[in-house]
């Protein structure tokens, strides 16, 4: 939890407090469904949590913002965004029915209410929205065909309205035919060796 504060010195109350339950819900409800590697949940907030808040050193969503989280998994990137942003909706969808089960739990364990989650491949999802934030669930060109049509018209921020991605290693060869992605490094802001090779790529795309 220290590590989230470092990094995030101006939390609410409120914010400090969900963040701190996140660990005994994630340990609590992944020994009965697991969704995290066990390596993974001693570092959850290293390697889930921080990684996950990763994109909000990327962009600050503004009140009213929408966000998909694609192939979400135990949650992650969306979970954590969603505490730190309580005044954006997130829409957690996965095609794996057991983790949605833990995401629910979790989310009803914090009491939050700006999360909703839906079993489905995303494809099926006929709405749009500010953007959609994902973890290495696809190489690029597959996971742009999957949410073609899925950005909405209207810019409220700076960066455009796109993909935000987290994903490691090297991205030349994924990106090369995406000239207007932006890769960030997340070393930059963090200096914990975790994130030496993980990154943040901003991929604006049109609605």
């Amino acid at each position: 939890m220290e590590l989230i504060l470092k990094y995030f010195p101006n939390l609410t109350e409120d914010q400090i407090n969900n963040f701190k339950k996140l660990e005994s819900l994630y340990k609590d409800w992944n020994l009965k469904i697991n969704v995290v590697s066990r390596k993974d949940i001693d570092e959850l907030y290293l390697r889930h949590v921080l990684h996950s808040l990763g994109i909000a050193k990327l962009i600050t969503f503004k009140n009213g913002s929408r966000i998909l989280d694609v192939g979400t998994g135990g949650g992650f990137p969306g979970i954590p965004l969603a505490i730190l942003f309580p005044k954006c909706s997130f829409h957690l969808v996965d095609s794996i029915a057991k983790k949605l089960k833990v995401v629910n739990e979790v989310v009803e364990g914090l009491g939050i209410t700006n999360v909703r989650t839906t079993h489905s491949r995303v494809e099926a999802i006929d709405e749009t929205y500010d953007f959609i934030v994902s973890r290495a669930v696809a190489a690029m060109p597959t996971f742009v065909h999957w949410t073609k049509g899925k950005i909405s018209k209207k810019q409220n921020h700076e960066l455009k309205n796109g993909i935000i991605y987290l994903k490691g290693g090297d991205l030349t060869e994924e990106l090369q035919n995406y000239q207007k992605a932006k890769i960030y490094n997340l070393r930059d802001y963090y200096t914990e060796s975790f994130f030496d090779t993980k990154k943040v790529v901003h991929l604006p795309l049109k609605y």
